[in-house]
Order: structure tokens, then sequence, then C-alpha cells
């Protein structure tokens, strides 16, 4: 497959006003209150280019997403945690990823349903969020965590890594669900990442 031409500057800035619009319609109303035509509308693009970039609200909420997660990562860059512990830092990571959804719960259950909801089609788009979360707790665990210096990620690492995330997007669901309380979320998440010990390798 041929890889798709880079944007332009003119079309950045169209793909980040229709994720911005979906973002605000997403967080007043939930997944329901994204619609392809209003999204047009609100970022000011005819409906025939917005399906040109996004062929559906999914692959609309699932870019939200990846875009969200991209802020977080580099915020996390330029403001890392400190805890010593690898596995402290990596539940710290996502309890801070995890309260800035609480802050806009339509939106985040807007994004969790589109997950949950995306086939096929929004395959690419759904394995890039995996990935973004994937680097956002190999960030948080540290080199300190991969051993010697230069060394990648073990496959029992990223073993784990796949259990804490799949732990982290579980908990949300449940607590969007009102099935979890916060305290909750924090607990089953503090819990999957002590799959991490202060030493890098992989509990069993």
């Amino acid at each position: 497959m041929t890889p798709a031409a880079p944007m332009t500057a003119r079309q950045e800035a169209r793909r980040r006003r229709i994720l911005q619009a979906t973002a605000r319609l997403a967080g007043r109303g939930g997944f329901d209150a994204v619609q392809m035509r209003e999204v047009a509308e609100s970022s000011g693009v005819a409906l025939g280019t917005l399906y040109r970039y996004f062929p559906s609200k999914v692959h609309l909420l699932v870019a939200v997403m990846q875009d969200q997660l991209e802020d977080l990562h580099e915020t996390l860059r330029k403001r890392p945690p400190t805890d010593e512990d690898p596995a402290a830092r990596v539940a710290r990571t996502l309890m801070r990823a995890f309260r800035a959804m609480q802050r806009e719960p339509h939106l985040a259950d807007a994004m969790v349903r589109a997950l949950t909801f995306a086939d096929r089609s929004v395959s690419a788009e759904v394995e890039t969020v995996s990935r973004l979360t994937t680097a956002i707790i190999l960030d948080a665990m540290g080199p300190d965590a991969m051993g010697p210096a230069g060394s990648r990620p073990s496959p029992q690492q990223l073993s784990a890594v796949r259990v804490i995330e799949h732990t982290w997007h579980s908990a949300l669901i449940t607590w969007l669900s009102g099935r979890a309380s916060i305290a909750q979320v924090g607990t089953d998440i503090e819990t999957a990442c002590r799959l991490i010990d202060p030493a890098g390798a992989v509990r069993r």
C-alpha cells in the first residue's frame, strides 16, 4: 500500500477544527450527540469533505481519543511522574489520564463506546490508540525498568503492559457504566501495575 501523502498546513488545520468540533459535541451530549452533519457545520467544512477525512463518527471519535492521548503523552514527557518505583509511576500516569477523562465524562463515554463499536474499517486507528497507550506506559516505566542502557522491553514486559492496558480500559468502562467507584478504579490499576516490580522484571 502506498503511504498517504503528508497533509498540508491547511488540511491539518481543517482536521484540527473537525476534531475540536467533535469533542465539543461529545462533551455536551455523548456518543449520540455526534452527528456528521452537525460536526461539518460546527467545524465549517462541507459534509462531503468531512466524509473524506472520516468515514463515520466512530472514526471521528477514535481520532479524538488518539489526539487526546498524543497530548497526554507530550505532557507526560514534559512532566514525568517522579516515583522511584516503575509500577507506581505507571499507576500514577494512568490515573492522571483517568482524571482527565473524569472531567469530561460524556466525551470519555463517547470515545470508549467508539472503541467498543469499531469494526475492521477502523482497525488502523484503533491500533494507533493502542500503540500510544503502550508508549505512555513504557515511558512511565522509565529506562531504569528496561535493564541495561539501550535495552528494549522484553516479551514478558510487553505482556504485562498489555494486561495493564486492558485493565485500564476495562476500569474506564465499569466506571462510566456506574459499576465501579473512582477508588475501585485506582485499586484495580495499582493491582495490575504490580506486574512490574521495582527492578523492571515481570512478577509471576
